[in-house]
């Protein structure tokens, strides 16, 4: 067993003409049992529909269809207790023509949860940023919702205020966390 740490082991490959060269062959550590058990009840109910990210300690990365992501949040909330969204977060991919809006889900109610941090990720198209509200699944991510519309661009279906307020009124400009926006003059 692994002590949680990534051991490096050297190889030697012979090239064909004779040339040899070591490289390094990382292994990864195995997951934490607690936090795969938690991905083990989200592929057992939801299979391919949610792709694991990342499984690390205290901290899990799922990604899913936007489709998916209202009933996926309501089974980490009824069945998982993560019981409340820690925040919300966007990244832009103007490569991919995508964005991608990250919720950080925490619990209150269940304390071997604490400190334990649950993104769920799920993109969308840059020309034409749509996905559901999860307010109606966690009440807390109102503000942050409103935040990335503002600052990304991705509006929020069901959501109640797809409205500025953090911005002037008169912001005219590409939303400022996208990444060809430019200040003005520089």
């Amino acid at each position: 067993m692994m002590s949680g740490r990534e051991s490096n082991t050297p190889t030697r490959t012979v090239g064909a003409s004779g040339s040899s060269s070591t490289t390094l062959r990382t292994k990864q550590p195995e997951p934490p049992a607690f936090e795969k058990g938690i991905v083990g009840e989200i592929s057992a109910k939801f299979g391919q529909l949610v792709q694991v990210i990342f499984i690390k300690p205290l901290r899990i990365k799922i990604a899913v269809e936007p489709f998916n992501i209202i009933k996926v949040a309501n089974f980490l909330r009824d069945n998982l207790g993560f019981d409340h969204a820690e925040s919300v977060a966007g990244t832009d991919y103007p490569k991919d023509n995508q964005i991608e809006v990250i919720y950080h889900l925490g619990s209150y109610s269940r304390d071997d949860l604490a400190g334990h941090v649950l993104s769920l990720a799920t993109r969308t198209n840059r020309d034409d940023a749509r996905l559901p509200t999860l307010i109606n699944v966690y009440k807390s991510v109102e503000y942050h919702e409103r935040e990335t519309f503002e600052m990304l661009g991705v509006y929020f279906e069901g959501h109640p205020r797809n409205e500025r307020f953090l911005l002037p009124e008169d912001w005219a400009d590409i939303p400022p966390l996208r990444k060809e926006f430019r200040i003005k003059g520089r």
